[in-house]
């Protein structure tokens, strides 16, 4: 029942390495695949190709130290306040995907400093969350609090790469008008803290039952679509490499070129320069004055 169109924070536990997978999917059957950003680690922003996509996708890259993570993120956020641009930021506010050990540690801390302790999620850190609040303020429609859940065992890259795991996965959502979240950034962090302690819940009973509560089932994909959009991917990759290897030699320098700008781009974390926001923007000024 979440409305297509609408320009979201989106707030998610972190199961595992490929919860970002099924948040595609989501963002997929609401009509926002191309408008959502991550805010993830920055060693991935290193990874070949993938971080060059990441980079172009503009997802902000964080070293989970806020001294140094806040003026980058508030840097990038700041490029993202336009009303009229479509846009799901998701964050994980655990800061990391779960593990035993990593739950052992946050409970453990948790007791220490007088905070909830959480069963089946890490405690989640606020300040990220409180800074997109404040940088995104009268931009965004809503909040999404997300709660992802797998039967029967948290998949791998690799078991989702091969088909093997998950069997189901299960997606509970709680929307929130953002004039519904706290304005102070105190209030905001209990917010949180509250939407987490009801996560921990949440996952509680479904292990015990096996689904969320009012479950429904979004209808499937159309696997005609899904072919033809799979299809003319592979066929322009199979072309533009062909391309890349075997015609002139100034496409081959070219690609060449354009490698090497990605790889320091995304090493020196130098900002993709918004060619189509730049000329929406110089036609939207033009239009203006003409008026």
């Amino acid at each position: 029942m979440v409305p297509a169109g609408e320009r979201v924070l989106l707030i998610a536990n972190h199961r595992t390495e490929v919860d970002w997978m099924y948040l595609w999917n989501l963002a997929l059957r609401k009509g926002r695949l191309g408008y959502i950003k991550y805010i993830l680690k920055s060693s991935l922003m290193k990874l070949p190709l993938f971080g060059w996509g990441f980079h172009i996708l503009e997802f902000i890259p964080v070293e989970r130290k806020w001294e140094t993570d806040e003026p980058v993120m508030r840097n990038m956020l700041s490029t993202f306040t336009n009303p009229r641009d479509p846009l799901w930021l998701a964050v994980f506010p655990e800061g990391t995907d779960f593990t035993e050990e990593k739950c052992k540690k946050s409970k453990k801390f948790a007791a220490e400093a007088g905070l909830p302790v959480l069963e089946n999620v890490l405690l989640p850190k606020t300040r990220g969350f409180c800074a997109c609040l404040d940088a995104l303020q009268g931009s965004l429609d809503a909040v999404y609090d997300v709660t992802i859940a797998y039967k029967h065992q948290c998949p791998s890259f690799l078991d989702n790469a091969f088909g093997v795991d998950p069997s189901e996965v299960h997606i509970h959502i709680r929307r929130f008008p953002v004039e519904k979240i706290p304005a102070s950034d105190s209030e905001a962090a209990d917010w949180l803290m509250d939407a987490f302690q009801l996560k921990d819940q949440l996952l509680s009973d479904f292990k015990a039952q096996g689904h969320f509560p009012n479950q429904g089932k979004e209808e499937e994909l159309s696997t005609l679509k899904c072919l033809v959009n799979f299809t003319v991917v592979i066929s322009l990759t199979v072309y533009f490499t062909y391309l890349t290897f075997f015609s002139s030699i100034w496409l081959k320098i070219y690609v060449g070129l354009s490698c090497a700008y990605l790889s320091f781009a995304t090493y020196f974390k130098i900002q993709p320069w918004p060619v189509l926001g730049f000329l929406r923007a110089m036609f939207y000024t033009k239009k203006t004055r003409s008026e």
